[in-house]
């Protein structure tokens, strides 16, 4: 069957499209990002330029998978910040909340896809740069987008030139730099669900060899899913608001110190959780006895006392279970405030070519990130009705991290020969505080709820239900300190003019420790120590068959460190995950450039495959039904190496074409293959168990079509798009075989673009735009860990959003 399904990859590469829109932008005559000069001769498909390499280089003649999102992707399907690329629009990269949480978000390529790196002490599988600076945490990466140039999507390990956690790729994003012309461009638009947006970039006259660029933005949304409560947020809720400034300074010719500061708030709300069936093993529905409160089988007499384990708890008369229907409003009010991301840092960027044929770089960053979460999207979805018990687990957390990282970069060429050598430091410290109070307590018969009060009075205990920062009762207190050292080295020989030999390495040199301070409001003493060294090759041959077909076989290998899962009631810490990469690949152009087809197939193994068993208890009683639970609403979290080899395999294909002048299509499709070996369960005393990999579809395309047609002489143009994007259902959890629903998502754009405004070159351009355009429901995230005492409870996408938008380039 698997071979049939390669196979069947094989046959429908050629149905395949690039993601990157070759298209031209509303505000741009040349792919954005790509010099006039590189742009392709006549109608054909412009040239796309990539630092993937460390430096600029031609896409096409770049042996790295790779796809492109680029400002008119962006514009077309109004993607504001990563959690819009959930959608699909690149099928080999996977974005997801974390739980629920917008404020986290989950980044994979290629199967690498971690369950839980939202911790203080654990890293990612696939790293995320912003202008060559890795970010350290999920926290913080959904703020909003700057005016960004290009978002590269390295495609497979990237261990010689990005580093450690970059084992199934990176996600490079590129802003726009400082011109040093007087110019810039300003939107505003306005949408359903109280939408609003309002962006400004405005490149300022070079004055004393300094050139100044400054990006402000402001983008809201009302919560699309209402709560019933009184003064209280909602779901999926965000509003965003950012500035950056960047400075370049070019005092003579061959250097530049480019200088940038960014600060950004991001408030938001997570996805609402859903009971999505009740009682799907059929059990027999138990009764909860007057006297004795616990739950008895059906038709027993008053004052029992035998607890029925065979029996399912009843539902509370307020709650239905609700399918596949996405609600507007909730069934049960609870607080829910917004969590807030702050994020800042500040780099410097310098070049300095020292001779033609050598340039020195350094780049120098600081950055942090504040977040302070509130989480209370579960409701009655996730605990059991019982009387006059508390139910709804409000997830908060403060947590707080630091970073600086230092690079130094040559990058040179010789006769037939072109390399990049380097040293890296990276550092970071992280600490976070975590309780979980429950916020609402059923009545006796739960026809009715009332809400627990914000602040605890006296003692504070595992049973309080307070959640003011002064009342927390704090289930964990974790920190962690990392440093980071690396030398690395590339280099590409041609012996001859269409024959190109790359060879590369990196050592790495990890060490991190920490400390679990705090278990359930316990002093604990656990602590960990890691210190381990590892080096990465990676060699690749490329050939040009043709001016326009390029080949490639590629070896590399990559990792993501080891650490310690901060959710465990012990640090229970964790070695490192390895990856090895075997690829081949083919870009062409065909007809003049009016046809362009990428081609890849892959094979990884991965050792150490780090695998997380989690668990939240629901159940506010022990066994006898009366007894409180000490550790009711507690997530517990153990995180174990896979032993052997895990397989992924994979095919990858992007194709572009342009029939006429005015249209373009396109879609582009990614198989994955992937087989984790069954993993020791430390929950179960070590037990073998099967594990799965999450968020990654077996099968995932995205297709669309543009159509730019002149409308007048003076440049204007209508320009509509269009785009579908398809996946397979996924795994949500590693340690639960439960499936989500396959999705299907269209978004759509019609602008009339680049009308003229006046004599000093404005230009007006007005958009109608939806994402979800058909509206369509399914469930992303699903959870059957309470099937035996409650139901399925489940996370769906967001509905149909549109609005109206106007900008202006002057």
């Amino acid at each position: 069957m698997r071979t049939k399904a390669v196979s069947l990859c094989l046959s429908t590469c050629a149905l395949a499209l690039a993601v990157s829109s070759p298209a031209l932008a509303d505000d741009a005559s040349v792919t954005p990002g790509v010099p006039v000069a590189d742009a392709a001769a006549g109608p054909g498909l412009n040239q796309i330029v990539v630092t993937a390499t460390k430096r600029e280089t031609n896409l096409q003649k770049t042996p790295i998978a790779i796809s492109v999102v680029d400002p008119t992707m962006l514009k077309d399907r109004h993607i504001q910040s990563l959690i819009d690329l959930a959608d699909g629009s690149v099928p080999t990269l996977r974005v997801a909340t974390f739980e629920a949480r917008q404020s986290a978000l989950t980044v994979g390529i290629r199967g690498i896809v971690p369950f839980d790196q939202n911790q203080t002490a654990r890293d990612t599988g696939v790293g995320v740069y912003i202008d060559g600076v890795y970010l350290g945490r999920s926290q913080g990466l959904n703020a909003a987008l700057f005016d960004v140039d290009r978002i590269e999507v390295l495609e497979g390990p990237q261990g010689t030139l990005f580093g450690r956690n970059t084992e199934g790729g990176a996600v490079s994003i590129v802003t726009k730099q400082p011109t040093g012309e007087f110019g810039g461009r300003m939107s505003a638009g306005v949408g359903n669900y109280g939408s609003y947006t309002a962006q400004l970039h405005l490149n300022l006259p070079e004055v004393h060899d300094i050139s100044v660029k400054a990006d402000g933005l402001i983008q809201h949304q009302d919560a699309t899913v209402k709560d019933p409560l009184a003064g209280q947020t909602g779901w999926n809720y965000h509003n965003d608001v950012g500035g950056r400034i960047t400075a370049k300074w070019e005092p003579i010719k061959g250097f530049s110190a480019t200088f940038a500061y960014d600060k950004a708030k991001d408030e938001n709300t997570p996805n609402f959780s859903q009971l999505i069936t009740y009682n799907p093993l059929d059990r027999t529905v138990g009764q909860y006895d007057a006297i004795t409160s616990k739950l008895v089988a059906p038709g027993s007499p008053a004052g029992t006392t035998t607890v029925c384990t065979t029996c399912i708890a009843p539902l509370s008369p307020l709650i239905m279970p609700t399918g596949g229907k996405r609600l507007k409003t909730a069934q049960v009010g609870v607080p829910q405030q917004p969590s807030i991301d702050r994020t800042s840092g500040f780099s410097a960027n310098l070049k300095w070519e020292v001779a033609p044929s050598l340039e020195l770089r350094s780049i120098t960053a600081w950055r942090q990130v504040t977040t302070d979460q509130w989480d209370n999207s579960g409701g009655p979805a996730r605990t059991i009705f019982a009387p006059d018990t508390p139910f709804s687990r409000y997830s908060l957390s403060h947590l707080t991290q630091r970073q600086f990282s230092q690079e130094f970069q040559a990058v040179g060429s010789l006769p037939h020969l072109e390399y990049v050598a380097g040293l890296y430091y990276f550092t970071e410290y992280a600490h976070e505080l975590a309780a979980t109070p429950a916020s609402n307590t059923w009545n006796t018969d739960g026809t009715a709820y009332t809400i627990n009060s914000a602040i605890a009075s006296g003692t504070i205990t595992g049973s309080n239900n307070g959640w003011d920062r002064d009342s927390w009762f704090v289930q964990r207190d974790s920190n962690a300190t990392a440093h980071s050292y690396a030398a690395f080295a590339q280099a590409t020989w041609s012996p001859i003019d269409v024959l190109h030999l790359t060879v590369g390495g990196r050592y790495t040199k990890d060490k991190r420790h920490g400390a679990l301070t705090m278990v359930s409001g316990v002093t604990t003493p656990w602590t960990f120590t890691y210190d381990k060294g590892r080096f990465d090759p990676m060699v690749t041959l490329a050939w040009d068959a043709t001016p326009d077909i390029n080949l490639y076989a590629k070896y590399a290998t990559g990792y993501r460190a080891g650490g310690a899962n901060d959710r465990s009631a012990t640090f229970l810490a964790f070695d490192p995950e390895k990856v090895k990469s075997y690829e081949v690949g083919a870009k062409m152009d065909f007809l003049d450039h009016h046809v362009r087809l990428n081609l890849a197939g892959y094979i990884m193994d991965r050792t150490g495959t780090q695998t997380d068993f989690d668990n939240v208890d629901t159940n506010p009683y022990l066994p006898d039904g009366v007894t409180p639970n000490p550790t009711f609403n507690l997530h517990t979290e153990n995180t174990a190496n896979a032993p052997g080899t895990s397989k992924i395999r994979g095919v990858e294909a992007q194709l572009t074409v342009r029939p006429v002048d005015n249209v373009t299509l396109g879609a582009s499709y990614a198989y994955t293959y992937i087989k984790v070996p069954p993993t020791p369960n430390p929950n179960l005393g070590g037990a073998l168990y099967q594990v799965y990999t999450v968020y990654t579809p077996e099968n995932a395309a995205s297709g669309y079509i543009d159509y730019d047609v002149p409308v007048s002489a003076n440049g204007m143009s209508l320009r509509m798009h269009i785009d579908g994007n398809y996946a397979d259902p996924v795994y949500s959890f590693q340690n639960e075989p439960t499936r989500t629903d396959k999705s299907f998502v269209v978004n759509g754009r019609i602008a009339l673009a680049d009308i003229p405004m006046g004599e000093g070159g404005q230009k007006l351009t007005v958009s109608a735009w939806s994402r979800n355009l058909f509206n369509t429901t399914y469930i992303y995230r699903r959870s059957a860990a309470n099937e035996k005492v409650l139901g399925d409870y489940g996370n769906f996408n967001p509905p149909r959003t549109f609005g109206l938008e106007a900008q202006v380039a002057f």
